[in-house]
């Protein structure tokens, strides 16, 4: 039996009394009266899915923790949607780029059903209201005690215990996600990559050396990178994280830390330095002070080893540096082409030179992580609408201080420009000028000494405001909201499963292409294939058949993957089927 083809799908989707697609007439009416726990798995033969391909990332989705604890988090109650499928067709939407729920009216609903083995796949509105009855019971607790944040956690455990030796680095970044509406007032923050101030939110994520991502904490009010790393990271590292982590990198002659956080010159605090350093925590970031450039005969040519495997030889030089605090640590520098040098810190004594230059460079993993995220996986897509309340106790600029100090600022950078101009004014031309050289330069003088009165008042006005309140103790006006977030987390924790699958699979198409871009490129290329579906009840096996690609060297790059993926000997999620991939009609 071939099977039914699209043309055929296509008339009987559109000719269903139920709906488009809906043709599993008896199974809906049972579900729809409460006869029906929820609809069973059921695959049926067919020709040329649209994007089929999209299945191969099933084994990879399973072992990165997809329906793992599903049970245990999450319930919902009889209807014909069940949890397994809810879970499974949000992550394939986020591999085949459907970058919004919204976006799915625009694909064929009865073909996206086939691959998850219904009639078809919900509306939007049935899909929203599954996410809202999954996320009720964050949105009824208070923060980190919901389903939705032990979910995430529980996950977050589980691909920290799978890190492998060699790696126990932790990168830390802030992602500024823009709010462009107007239903909250959220309050300002720099965008780097669009050097703006914009109305945003923030969000902290916590990356692997290979910029794989573990999780994130949401900030609505940003108290600041170190703030945020003392209060909030910090401690949860430490309740995930085992006592020690082995380290191939690692010097056995010296202590180890349990672990180490990377971070940008926007955490540095010798004093947070120290308190890391008596909890056995290590830290690498840059230098913030790092003063005059060392002699270039102190530096030496190293073999650095780089996230991605590859090796490159750089000018380094390390000295011990005492810092404000009395702390001694590690500075480590790197001596450019152009005569620039780069200055790293580190309190961890035990990792080799190489490694410290290697592991601190690699933080640019976490930013491409950040950019491919926004152009693949709408990370910054706005999931749910409508606002919530930011607790009385959250400290946050008290207005009266920034206005004050704005002004304070203003008036510093005048008589600094002021200052310039009279040290740089200088006598020209006949003597005769001399006496209106003299006034002018006696006059600048007498507006140099106002403007520096006028700086002393307003910095002793500012002193005297106190620079953070609570959003309590906030006039009426100066108050705001915060989006709400819960369904927010739930997607974003679905788009890192979706990503850790996405590179699992490029680890695995390493030896057929070096380039990470070039193999992510492909698998987008496979994610949009069509395929046959080939169901065998007796034999028990689910035959996922590809169509060929573009070119013979990447049915070639196909095939191996289809081999390998078949050799997991993964089941599909409600079923007994055994799946196999195959390319072709071989």
């Amino acid at each position: 039996m071939n099977g039914s083809t699209k043309s055929e799908r296509s008339d009987s989707d559109s000719a269903a009394p139920m709906g488009q697609g809906a043709t599993w007439d008896m199974e809906r009416v049972a579900a729809a009266i409460g006869a029906l726990n929820q609809a069973p798995v059921k695959f049926e033969l067919a020709q040329d899915v649209s994007q089929g391909g999209v299945l191969l990332a099933l084994p990879a989705l399973l072992s990165n923790g997809l329906l793992r604890h599903t049970g245990l988090y999450f319930k919902l109650p009889p209807g014909f949607y069940g949890i397994e499928s809810i879970f499974l067709l949000l992550a394939l939407m986020a591999l085949a780029r459907i970058k919004s729920i919204e976006q799915l009216r625009y694909s064929a609903p009865g073909e996206w059903g086939k691959l998850l083995g219904l009639d078809r796949v919900p509306e939007v509105r049935t899909l929203r209201a599954k996410m809202k009855l999954l996320c009720a019971g964050d949105e009824q607790k208070a923060e980190d005690e919901g389903p939705v944040q032990r979910w995430g956690a529980k996950l977050a455990e589980e691909w920290m215990a799978d890190t492998p030796a060699g790696t126990g680095l932790f990168y830390i970044d802030g992602h500024v996600r823009v709010y462009h509406g107007s239903e909250a007032q959220l309050p300002r923050r720099y965008v780097a990559r669009e050097k703006l101030c914009l109305r945003g939110t923030t969000d902290y994520w916590i990356n692997a050396l290979d910029g794989q991502p573990f999780f994130l904490v949401s900030q609505a009010v940003d108290p600041g990178m170190l703030t945020v790393l003392r209060e909030q990271i910090v401690p949860r590292l430490e309740m995930l994280i085992p006592q020690s982590l082995p380290n191939a990198d690692l010097n056995p002659d010296k202590k180890h830390p349990r672990f180490t956080i990377v971070f940008d010159r926007e955490g540095y605090s010798p004093q947070f330095f120290l308190d890391m350093r008596q909890r056995q925590i290590a830290v690498l970031t840059y230098h913030k002070f790092s003063g005059e450039d060392w002699p270039k005969e102190e530096f030496f040519p190293s073999n650095v080893r780089l996230a991605n495997g590859e090796q490159c030889q750089m000018q380094l030089a390390e000295r011990g540096v005492r810092l404000s605090d009395k702390l001694w640590l590690r500075e480590v520098r790197k001596l450019s082409e152009s005569g620039h040098q780069t200055s790293i810190l580190s309190t961890n004594d035990a990792l080799e030179l190489e490694a410290v230059a290697a592991s601190m460079f690699a933080r640019w993993n976490q930013e491409n992580f950040f950019k491919y995220m926004r152009e693949h996986y709408n990370l910054d897509r706005l999931v749910e609408h409508g606002t919530e309340e930011i607790p009385g106790t959250t400290r946050v600029i008290n207005p009266r201080w920034r206005e004050k100090d704005g002004q304070a600022r203003k008036e510093i950078g005048q008589l600094q420009r002021q200052m310039a101009f009279f040290g740089s004014m200088g006598l020209e031309g006949p003597l005769d000028d001399a006496e209106e050289y003299a006034r002018k330069k006696g006059q600048l003088q007498q507006d140099i000494v106002e403007r520096q009165q006028n700086v002393d008042k307003l910095k002793a006005e500012r002193k005297l405001l106190p620079r953070h309140i609570t959003v309590a103790e906030l006039p009426e006006k100066d108050r705001f909201e915060r989006l709400r977030s819960t369904r927010k987390y739930f997607v974003d924790t679905l788009k890192m499963i979706a990503y850790r699958a996405e590179t699992a699979m490029v680890g695995i198409l390493r030896e057929k292409q070096a380039r990470a871009d070039d193999t992510r490129a492909l698998l987008r290329e496979i994610y949009a294939t069509e395929a046959d579906l080939q169901p065998d009840l007796e034999a028990r096996t689910l035959t996922v058949r590809l169509h060929h690609l573009a070119t013979h060297a990447h049915d070639e790059i196909l095939q191996k993957l289809c081999t390998e993926l078949t050799a997991t000997e993964t089941i599909f999620p409600g079923t007994d089927l055994r799946v196999i991939y195959k390319l072709g009609s071989s």
